[in-house]
């Protein structure tokens, strides 16, 4: 078979594949390739040796069977065969599932996940959204210090286990979306560097120097993100990609990144015929992200939405430290805001970052399904100092407000494991670094950060220690007692209607009309037909729906229906669904 690798550098390239030696040339026709031919099948172990230096894994390597220092191994993606037969699953309309393969199940592994997927196609998501599944150092991890962009963490499986996931959501009606990293590479087994410039001091980011995307070297290096991206959508029939952290991704180039890359998808799409989508993690409340190519934009086709979260997250528990500091002084304000508007921040001053930040979201030109709305993350949670969920901080009254608001928002949804019944356990911080030095440093590092916050040292988990990761798997003996049995019944209810009624997923945010009360703590809006009633306040209120003919579709707490008057009346601590009738 052939080999090819791009080493630009170097004077020599050697290919060592099954224990042989094999000197290779270089591609006339490439500049800074090398090929070669080789006998090799499916799962034979290589590498290359640059210089005659030690052998090193392959950047483009599809299977890292020793991890991310060890040797790669040739992957036969024709040997698969495919049960589903899957045309695919937009993303208008869908309600995505934040899942870490780790800690959804105690094994912590694909083929487990697996087995509990009818437990999602049963409560109505259409989407399972993957975090990484690069190799990185250890067993377990969150996955985002991946090194092998192409390949899939041997303790998670490897590709055939990924393989059987994907297969197996599909016969179930579930889309499946990977989570990828693109801003940086992991410090660990991170030899890229040695084969070309895959990285560049001319920018630096929160991870050091930046990933080239726009010095000497760049168009191998972009090519190198796109291969790798598609290559997760072709070979494994993924359905889309949440891309982290994008705003880390420092681009010059008059001809962005994030825009070659969303073409490149669009046209696989095409291929394919079937639908094929990319979600941004972003800060920037930069419009143009989720702005189609032809009008001007990046033409990704959605972002998570942090301001509908800091916005139901400091109404809901008060919270006023960092970030939630602009949402506090009038929380249900801001939550307002961005039902109808998208961002919070939109050109508005923050007081957490001291300057003004975002800028206005056109509702004429960008649908209300291109923002992801959540009460909860794995960022959100994770990177408490305590990983506690919005179980551990609310009651289940609230939990319930805040499903209501999210499952019924003018976004495109999207849960995080566990929360769909109120989990009990944590999910925290954890690693399992083989480097010592960088093990301690980590552990140091995250007690540091929080120390600053005012938490001590004993109180925050060791990331190396293997009861963090333990303490963060699901208890999935939880959902078969109460208050979690409500609290799963109530989330399959509000996706039952969601799937139900048009309105709910009606992606124009100029037709959601919005009322609240900042002291007396309710908020109402309107979207079409349909209208959701929350009250946060602990005693009832009586809410006028300015309707006169109303029916109630779902509510928490009993409620009557409104009378010719159109008072409903909401117990406190609950949220109601109606329909005009």
């Amino acid at each position: 078979m052939q080999f090819e690798v791009w080493a630009p550098q170097a004077g020599r390239v050697t290919l060592r594949c099954d224990g042989v030696a094999r000197a290779l040339e270089r591609d006339p026709e490439r500049a800074g390739w090398w090929r070669g031919e080789a006998d090799a099948r499916d799962g034979s172990r290589y590498g290359f040796a640059l210089d005659d230096g030690p052998v090193r894994p392959d950047p483009r390597s599809r299977r890292q069977p020793d991890g991310p220092d060890g040797l790669s191994a040739v992957v036969d993606h024709e040997r698969y065969e495919w049960r589903a037969q899957w045309q695919g699953r937009p993303l208008p309309g869908a309600v995505l599932y934040e899942m870490h393969v780790g800690t959804y199940t105690r094994e912590g592994t694909l083929d487990a996940a697996a087995e509990r997927l009818g437990h999602l196609a049963e409560l109505g998501v259409t989407h399972v959204q993957l975090m990484p599944l690069c190799p990185f150092p250890g067993t377990h991890g969150w996955g985002y210090e991946g090194v092998s962009l192409w390949a899939v963490h041997e303790p998670y499986g490897g590709p055939e286990a990924l393989k059987r996931f994907v297969d197996r959501a599909h016969e179930l009606g579930l889309g499946v979306v990977l989570d990828v990293v693109h801003n940086h590479f992991g410090p660990s087994g991170n030899y890229l560097p040695v084969f070309g410039p895959y990285l560049t001091d001319r920018h630096h980011t929160p991870w050091g120097a930046a990933v080239n995307l726009d010095a000497p070297g760049s168009d191998e290096v972009r090519a190198f993100l796109i291969g790798s991206a598609l290559a997760w959508l072709r070979d494994y029939r993924l359905d889309g990609l949440r891309l982290d952290a994008v705003h880390a991704l420092v681009d010059t180039r008059a001809l962005h990144f994030l825009e070659e890359l969303s073409t490149a998808v669009d046209a696989l799409a095409a291929e394919e015929d079937r639908p094929l989508f990319l979600v941004a993690e972003s800060d920037l409340n930069d419009p143009r992200l989720i702005t189609s190519r032809d009008k001007g934009g990046l033409g990704l086709h959605a972002q998570w939405n942090d301001d509908f979260h800091h916005a139901l997250h400091t109404t809901l528990t008060g919270e006023s430290q960092g970030y939630y500091a602009d949402f506090a002084r009038a929380p249900l304000a801001g939550l307002a805001k961005t039902l109808t508007g998208g961002y919070f921040h939109d050109g508005t001053y923050s007081s957490f970052r001291e300057r003004h930040h975002g800028r206005p979201l056109d509702r004429t030109r960008v649908a209300g399904h291109r923002l992801l709305g959540y009460s909860q993350t794995h960022d959100q949670v994770g990177n408490r100092a305590q990983g506690d969920r919005l179980s551990a901080l609310v009651s289940p009254g609230l939990l319930a407000c805040a499903a209501t608001l999210t499952l019924t928002a003018p976004f495109t949804p999207m849960l995080f494991m566990g929360e769909e019944w109120a989990a009990g356990t944590p999910w925290q911080f954890f690693t399992d670094h083989t480097d010592p030095e960088l093990a301690d440093a980590v552990r140091r590092g995250r007690r540091r950060e929080f120390a600053a916050h005012g938490w001590k040292e004993e109180d925050v988990p060791d990331p190396q220690d293997p009861a963090t990761r333990d303490r963060s798997c699901l208890d999935w003996s939880e959902p078969e007692r109460e208050p979690h049995t409500r609290v799963l019944a109530w989330y399959r209810q509000l996706l039952a209607l969601r799937h139900e009624q048009p309105d709910l997923t009606d992606p124009d945010l100029a037709d959601t009309k919005v009322a609240y009360d900042e002291e007396r703590r309710w908020i109402a809006f309107r979207r079409g037909d349909v209208l959701v009633a929350v009250n946060l306040a602990p005693e009832p209120a009586a809410l006028s729906l300015g309707v006169p003919h109303a029916r109630v579709l779902a509510a928490w707490e009993p409620v009557e229906t409104p009378g010719a008057d159109g008072v409903v009346h909401v117990p406190g601590e609950s949220g109601v669904v109606l329909l005009q009738e």
